[in-house]
């Protein structure tokens, strides 16, 4: 099994818009992972994003972020997993999973969250793509495709929502963060309808 570790730019994507995408995609990724800390969970990013979500946020912050992800996985599952752009952690369990998809193609973030359920059938954790409001119609049918519907665990439009920016920008300011739990994002997240 071979999982692949780059991101292909999304169809009409220009390379010149490639480094303010970045900075907007790390600035976005920051945010859910701050939350995330703030409502006291250990949160994970790639290694390759760590450094640039970290210089985001406050340092004392900083450790709730994890060196290693505390999961008893086999490397084919733990991989992909590893790759996911946000993960928060209740001990050793994965409470929620984010991909932050700016300019990358949907596919690929909705593929590691298929993974992820794939491979492990018996994880009951919400997923999102985060993505700008001008990309919620396709996340919201690509998420549909007949191929993330055969998951052993069931359909991944029922494990898996979408999140615009703009909401997540407005929780990252509320200053209750640390009294709420994640149940807030519910009041966020879009389903898709089948």
């Amino acid at each position: 099994m071979e999982v692949p570790d780059e991101d292909v730019p999304a169809e009409g994507s220009e390379v010149q818009d490639t480094n303010v995408s970045v900075k907007e995609s790390i600035k976005v990724q920051s945010l859910v992972a701050e939350i995330g800390v703030k409502m006291g969970y250990h949160v994970w990013v790639p290694r390759n994003d760590k450094q640039q979500v970290m210089s985001q946020m406050s340092s004392d912050l900083h450790k709730r972020f994890l060196d290693l992800l505390p999961l008893n996985y086999n490397d084919a599952t733990l991989k992909p997993v590893e790759q996911i752009d946000v993960l928060w952690l209740n001990g050793r369990a994965i409470a929620r999973a984010f991909e932050i998809e700016h300019t990358t193609a949907i596919y690929s973030g909705l593929l590691r969250m298929a993974d992820l359920l794939a491979l492990q059938p018996n994880m009951n954790i919400r997923s999102h793509i985060v993505a700008p409001e001008e990309r919620r119609e396709q996340v919201l049918r690509e998420i549909k495709r007949p191929v993330f519907s055969l998951l052993e665990s069931g359909p991944l439009y029922q494990q898996c929502t979408y999140l615009s920016y703009e909401p997540i920008t407005d929780l990252a300011k509320n200053p209750n963060l640390t009294h709420m739990n994640d149940s807030i994002i519910g009041t966020i997240e879009e389903s898709t309808e089948v």
